[in-house]
């Protein structure tokens, strides 16, 4: 059985110190094969912000693999944003899409951020074809048995949860991926946990979004899921801070 610990929006700058050391203690406790970070690790993509996410992300001491969200790209700075994005994720770039090596899975890495979109609301989702190219190149590339999580930070659909994603592309992206094999969509965002079935493709998904490790939190207490696999079989539990 493969153990996997999604968590998300750790938003460093609002961090919530309690609900770190309590994830800390249970990766500790729990040894996951791997931890899933699907985005928002900063609340103003700040040098200090990724260099402190960097070092806590580094002393869980496991295998992980982070998406960026879209506070990890800078909102005021407009030069930063359009020109250089990506510049401060350099505390923590070997983290970002790392592949985990893990037997009969494969985690593929969607991008649902912006830096430009034509609407007022650029904290919300879009899959763009370049991204949505890149994640069916790596399903395609993964052993023809393994089960396919894909990661993202928006939500490709609303999941029934107080915050929205309104992700662009969203549904048209789950329908591909699950012509494509996907089995499971991973994602954060809107800071509440759920667990839904999609048919997308002739099959059915399971979208799965984790809560938040933050101060921001909303109808959840600081939480993260606990993914069980046992080949093609997949188990969610969420886990929330008393």
């Amino acid at each position: 059985m493969i153990r996997l610990f999604h968590v998300s929006d750790l938003h460093f700058g609002a961090e919530d110190r309690a609900a770190l050391d309590w994830f800390a203690a249970r990766v500790a406790a729990d040894q996951p094969d791997a931890v899933i970070v699907t985005g928002d690790l900063t609340m103003r993509a700040r040098h200090s912000e990724f260099a402190a996410a960097a070092e806590w992300l580094k002393g869980l001491g496991r295998p992980l693999t982070v998406e960026v969200g879209n506070h990890d790209i800078p909102y005021f700075n407009l030069f930063a944003r359009f020109v250089r994005p990506y510049r401060r994720y350099q505390a923590i770039e070997r983290l970002i899409e790392r592949p985990i090596d893990l037997p009969g899975l494969s985690i593929v890495p969607l991008k649902t951020t912006a830096r430009f979109q034509f609407r007022l609301n650029w904290s919300k989702g879009v899959v763009s074809d370049a991204s949505l190219r890149a994640a069916l190149a790596e399903i395609d590339a993964a052993p023809a048995d393994a089960m396919i999580l894909v990661a993202c930070h928006h939500p490709l659909l609303e999941g029934g949860t107080a915050m929205h994603s309104r992700t662009r592309g969203g549904k048209a992206a789950l329908e591909v991926l699950g012509r494509a094999g996907a089995h499971a969509v991973l994602s954060g965002h809107v800071h509440d946990p759920f667990d839904l079935p999609a048919p997308a493709g002739g099959r059915t998904l399971r979208l799965i979004g984790a809560g938040t490790l933050s101060e921001r939190t909303r109808e959840t207490r600081p939480s993260f899921n606990e993914l069980r696999i046992e080949g093609k079989a997949l188990e969610t539990r969420v886990h929330a801070m008393d």
